[in-house]
Parts: C-alpha cells; sequence; structure tokens
C-alpha cells in the first residue's frame, strides 16, 4: 500500500490536505502518516498552535525529514504563501509592481524548499516529495465548495473572510479566524473526500490546481 506523510503548517491544514489525498485516490483507508505537527501530542495547545510556515522550513532541514523517505513512499509538503515576503521566508509577492501570477510565485517557492532540502538529497528524492502551496492560504482551496461565482472560487487573497461570507449563507458555521477550530475544518473539508466532487472543483482555484496536477505528476496508481 502507497504511504504519504504530511509536513503542514498546523493541524486545520492537515486534515484539509488529509481529505483531498482521500478523495483524490478514491481510498478512505489509505496510509497517511503525520510528520508535523503530530497527532498524537497529548497537549491540545501544543496541538493546536505548535507548527507554522517558519517550522515546516526548519523541519525540512532535519534529519528526521530525510529519514522520513526510508518509511513513506511520498512526502506531501504544505505552506501558505500569505506571509512569505516576512524575513526567514524571504519570497517577493510582487515584480515590476505587480503581483506574481501563482503558477511563478510556487515555483519561487519550491526552488527555495530545494535549496534548503539539500541539491543532492532532492536529486534522489525530490520524485517523492509532493508539494501543496497554497496561494495565499489554504482556505482558498475551500472556495470551490463553497461559491458560485468563478471569481471568488479562484481568489487568494482574504478567503478566509470570503469563506466564513459563504459558509454563513449556507447556515454553516463559520471560522473563528482566532482558534481556527478543527473540527470546522473537518467538516467543511469533507466533500473532498469524495472523488468527483474533488475532481470537478481542483480546477477552479489556481494553487489546488498546481497541487493536484503535482499529484497526477508524480504518483502512479
Amino acid at each position: 500500500m502507497t504511504t504519504f506523510a504530511l509536513i503542514t503548517e498546523g493541524k486545520t491544514d492537515q486534515i484539509i490536505i488529509e481529505n483531498i489525498l482521500t478523495g483524490y485516490f478514491n481510498d478512505p483507508d489509505m496510509m497517511i502518516n503525520w510528520l508535523l505537527p503530530l497527532r498524537d501530542e497529548t497537549d491540545k495547545h501544543r496541538i493546536e498552535n505548535y507548527s507554522n510556515w517558519f517550522k515546516v522550513f526548519e523541519y525540512c532541514q532535519s534529519v528526521q525529514f530525510k529519514e522520513s523517505f526510508q518509511f513513506n513512499d511520498y512526502v506531501v509538503v504544505q505552506i501558505d504563501t500569505d506571509v512569505s515576503e516576512n524575513k526567514h521566508y524571504d519570497i517577493a509577492r510582487h515584480e515590476n509592481g505587480k503581483e506574481l501570477e501563482p503558477k511563478v510565485l510556487i515555483q519561487r517557492v519550491v526552488d527555495k524548499f530545494k535549496n534548503l532540502i539539500g541539491t543532492e538529497f532532492f536529486d534522489k528524492f525530490g520524485k517523492n516529495i509532493i508539494f501543496a502551496i497554497s496561494v495565499h492560504s489554504v482556505e482558498c482551496w475551500l472556495l470551490p465548495l463553497y461559491c458560485t461565482d468563478k471569481k471568488k472560487k479562484s481568489k487568494t487573497k482574504n478567503c478566509l473572510d470570503t469563506l466564513n461570507i459563504a459558509l454563513k449563507r449556507k447556515n454553516e458555521k463559520a471560522i473563528d479566524p482566532e482558534r481556527k477550530q478543527s473540527d470546522i475544518y473537518e467538516n467543511i473539508s469533507k466533500q473532498y473526500c469524495k472523488h468527483k466532487v474533488l475532481m470537478s472543483h481542483y480546477k477552479d482555484n489556481p494553487s489546488l490546481r498546481i497541487f493536484i496536477e503535482e499529484i497526477q505528476k508524480k504518483v502512479s496508481h
């Protein structure tokens, strides 16, 4: 059985990625291991807040990251680009006065990961690394499920606000931006567990489309 490991900014990102993988492979019993953040942490506060974008970069330079390929066929690395211009992230979102297209921005983030991981190791295991770069937040990937307007489905900015408005219109519980409750993310992203739903919606958001295309390119099934 093909195994996947997840490195994500946080638990809610993990939930969305897991549901997307389940839907893409149409397999509710697929093997998914959680590298960052760990699912078996006993301290709830640490579970909710342990990971972030800096931790993702840090982990991808670690011995644990390299060892993970001994036990997993593929490692999925997720990160948002909303703070890509921050110190230590250091990737500009604009060039010549214009905002970078998602495809260009994603490639620059991937190039950063390649440098952090190391060229030699990446040359050997890059085919087993699947990048899930969400422009500019993973909430953007949920918009195709809850928005009917094409422009809103493809949004990359203020996605949480747009998503919450759409959720309220459907009488769904909105996300508290300060808490980002895991149960809400599980509920609103579970539609992606259905293969037909995922495949009919993923092209509506640019960075979600690139993630799915990355899976299609690297995983043979």
